[in-house]
């Protein structure tokens, strides 16, 4: 199965008709009437997925659901589907996220291709999101003498500097290193250090 698709559509004629096309083309699918249907029910992540979102529905239009997904954290991408190509929101919605901007009718083809590329985003997305947990959990688990010693270290700091920052000795900084063997860059699940995870999240390493 190469992906999922949530397809979210007022239409119930267009969901049937969209829901047998995509599963021809070998995806899961999974339909909802409404934006509060899917929003009660919303997906795992796990599974490579995208979102076909109809951008004019009765009570939360596609714009909105949008919001909602960007304020849980989602990283599921958005293909967005009108049958108004003049919408004012078009290029807003872009902007705001929005993987894809189709209009109906579309075709099998522009529609697979737009799929297949938000599905590859959501695969790259959610891995990242996936890792960053996984680092904000371990830092979850430091000592406030180590969470001190950390900040200091993804800051770029010394174990020297450190001390000093501190008032206290390189030694004390060094026991206190989150991995404990002097230069704050021992392993962690993966071979990556966690000054080094935390680091990219600034943009850089810092080891």
């Amino acid at each position: 199965m190469p992906g999922l698709v949530h397809v979210i559509d007022d239409d119930v004629c267009f969901l049937t008709a969209m829901e047998r096309r995509l599963k021809y083309a070998g995806y899961g699918v999974a339909t909802y009437v409404s934006s509060q249907h899917f929003l009660d029910r919303l997906p795992s992540e796990s599974v490579p997925s995208c979102v076909l979102l109809d951008v004019q529905m009765p009570g939360l239009d596609g714009p909105a659901v949008q919001s909602r997904l960007s304020e849980v954290g989602s990283t599921l991408p958005i293909i967005f589907l009108t049958g108004h190509p003049d919408t004012p929101d078009h290029g807003a919605d872009h902007q705001a996220g929005a993987n894809d901007f189709l209009t109906k009718p579309v075709s099998s083809d522009e529609l697979l291709r737009a799929i297949e590329r938000a599905i590859a985003l959501h695969e790259v997305t959610f891995g990242r999101k996936r890792k960053l947990d996984m680092v904000r959990d371990r830092i979850a688990t430091l000592t406030p003498r180590e969470r001190e010693v950390f900040e200091l270290v993804i800051r770029g700091d010394t174990n020297k500097q450190a001390a000093r920052a501190l008032g206290c000795t390189e030694r004390t900084v060094k026991s206190a290193s989150p991995q404990g063997d002097g230069e704050n860059t021992g392993p962690i699940a993966g071979g990556t250090c966690v000054p080094c995870r935390a680091g990219r999240r600034l943009g850089r390493c810092v080891r």
